[in-house]
């Protein structure tokens, strides 16, 4: 089964956690294309002077307007907005469970996927850059751990991520390793077993 007609049926099959409103409704989408014959996601850079989230690595989105229809829409706008995907150039395989961030926004994660060699144009007033990274990557020794961090009275788990000289960590990780895990069909392990590395590679025919 190809890549998405498996996230497709596993989202669609599995219990989306919604979030009670009440803090900022807002969404991002995980942006999936084909390159060089593997699937790969990208994040942004946050540029250094942007009042919210400056310098950090995340998916492309943001809060919902008044306008918009649903967080589908809010995702797809936000991507368009920041890196010129059209909405109508996104095929959207489903959403992950609502996520409450730090910042007071309730965040619901959109997956889809868009065309090969898509000429993107990134909005240098709110993006620095774009990282590009094969999801194969993910699955290689080293590249994810885990923290203990106390928040708010209570030991939370943070994750991490590396790519290179970048570190995806906070709410952007925790959004990335439920989609890996919903991906892997891993989702109702154990933590400490579904954060193990797994020896896969997503080739478009996977």
């Amino acid at each position: 089964m190809m890549i998405k007609e498996r996230l497709r049926t596993a989202l669609a099959s599995r219990r989306r956690v919604p979030m009670e409103s009440g803090p900022v409704p807002a969404a991002v989408l995980i942006p999936l294309f084909l390159k060089n014959g593997e699937y790969y996601v990208f994040f942004t850079k946050r540029t250094l002077h942007l009042t919210h989230h400056s310098g950090e690595i995340s998916f492309p989105g943001g809060v919902r307007e008044a306008g918009d229809l649903d967080s589908v829409f809010t995702a797809l706008r936000e991507t368009w907005e920041e890196v010129g995907i059209l909405p109508s150039d996104v095929e959207v395989v489903g959403e992950l469970d609502d996520c409450h961030s730090i910042h007071n926004y309730l965040v619901t994660p959109v997956v889809g996927f868009f065309p090969s060699d898509y000429q993107l144009t990134v909005s240098g007033a709110e993006i620095e850059r774009i990282i590009e990274v094969p999801l194969s990557h993910f699955s290689k020794p080293g590249v994810f751990r885990v923290e203990d961090w106390q928040w708010q009275g209570a030991k939370r788990a943070m994750y991490f991520y590396v790519h290179g000289e970048d570190e995806i960590w906070g709410l952007t990780a925790r959004i990335l390793k439920q989609f890996l895990d919903v991906l892997r069909g891993e989702e109702c392990l154990p933590e400490e077993e579904s954060s193990k590395p797994a020896d896969f590679n997503y080739s478009p025919n996977d």
